[in-house]
């Protein structure tokens, strides 16, 4: 049997939001084949309970600091931490000193290859992309093997400000186990939720954190009217304002927060309405999530979330920014239950077809097993 790759993970943080439930997914499926190590710049390590426990699996406190001050020295003690790795993978704008220092230091240190991964922006990038940003990620990109990014509006940006060339993107879309979705949800899954008679349940999963608005969320369930509801699956430091914005309102009663809860497909069917609220998102899972359970989705038109949809629920993504025009796709969507399953069918078709978990896998071992010269990893075998 071959010996398992070494695989280093570098992320700003690893909340459980959508680059995070990927990894985890990935490595779920690595098994045995790989062996992880996970640095994170803010110490937040909240998504490891979507990690099986079987893994082998390290989050070290005594590794190099992946934020801090650009420098020599500080790439020098980042590239030793790399040389005993197969594989480096970097994730979005926090790991990118480790992706500087693989590139200033990695044809004289002889460093593994690294695969830089970009899925979105939080919200000191959500509405314009800092010129600074661009310029050292072009700089920091020369030496990457690849650039992975999950929607076509990622790609274009690579392709624009970024300057990386066609050879180095690779656009993987997201993809989730949707026969998982078909089951019936669990009663129970949701601590708390009971679903109660002709109560429409708004539903959406995501990291409590600025750039993804729950509070617009919020507004937008209020103006539905009074026999909506809202759950909101996750958790992070917006906790308090949601709570409170729904509690100016007088829906704090009409709200749900019953924090992270793995194993989605138990639960969003439990959901009527699948919501986002972001103001910058590119190909979220969730979305997916809500597709392969079929329920209709209102959302933002933000990275690719209108292309993701079924042409039937198109219309009910809305202009970035405006609440009003959310809030009146959910209101059209709670008042028509005939129409929510018409465009639910359709939903999930389209996620069974073009979202399928197997083919997102089998696009990540050829990236990585090629970098690494590993055939076997490609294969799933050894």
């Amino acid at each position: 049997m071959s010996r398992p790759v070494r695989l280093l993970h570098c992320h700003g943080s690893f909340d459980l939001g959508g680059k995070e439930a990927r990894t985890a997914k990935l490595m779920n499926r690595f098994g045995g084949q790989a062996e992880h190590v996970v640095l994170v710049a803010n110490g937040d390590h909240s998504a490891r309970k979507a990690l099986d426990p079987g893994l082998s699996v390290r989050f070290p406190d005594d590794a190099p600091l992946l934020s801090g001050k650009p420098g020599l020295k500080r790439y020098r003690q980042l590239a030793d931490y790399m040389k005993t790795f197969d594989l480096v993978l970097t994730y979005n704008w926090g790991a990118m000193d480790a992706v500087m220092a693989n590139t200033i230091l990695g044809a004289s240190m002889g460093l593994p290859p690294l695969i830089h991964h970009e899925d979105g922006f939080n919200e000191d990038e959500a509405r314009r992309l800092m010129r600074k940003r661009n310029w050292f990620r072009a700089l920091a990109l020369a030496r990457a093997r690849a650039l992975v990014v999950p929607s076509l509006r990622l790609e274009e940006i690579a392709r624009g400000p970024w300057h990386q060339g066609a050879e180095k993107i690779q656009r993987i879309a997201n993809g989730i186990d949707v026969d998982l979705y078909e089951k019936k949800p669990q009663r129970g899954a949701i601590p708390g939720f009971k679903k109660i008679r002709d109560m429409v349940v708004v539903g959406t999963i995501a990291g409590l954190r600025p750039v993804k608005q729950l509070t617009r969320l919020v507004r937008a369930v209020h103006a539905a009217g009074d026999d909506v509801m809202l759950v909101i699956v996750g958790e992070g430091p917006d906790k308090d304002a949601i709570q409170a914005e729904a509690a100016r309102l007088g829906m704090a009663h009409r709200l749900l927060m019953p924090g992270f809860l793995d194993r989605p497909h138990r639960y969003v069917g439990l959901f009527d309405i699948f919501a986002l609220s972001s103001d910058s998102e590119q190909f979220p899972i969730s979305v997916i999530e809500g597709m392969a359970a079929g329920l209709p989705v209102a959302a933002p038109a933000v990275g690719d979330v209108k292309d993701m949809v079924s042409g039937s629920n198109a219309e009910f993504i809305t202009a970035p920014g405006d609440d009003a025009a959310l809030a009146l796709a959910i209101t059209k969507l709670a008042l028509d239950p005939a129409r929510r399953a018409q465009i639910g069918v359709a939903n999930r078709v389209k996620a069974q077809a073009q979202f399928n978990e197997d083919r997102m896998v089998a696009r990540y071992r050829l990236l990585y097993g090629s970098a690494m010269g590993r055939r076997d990893f490609v294969e799933g075998t050894g």
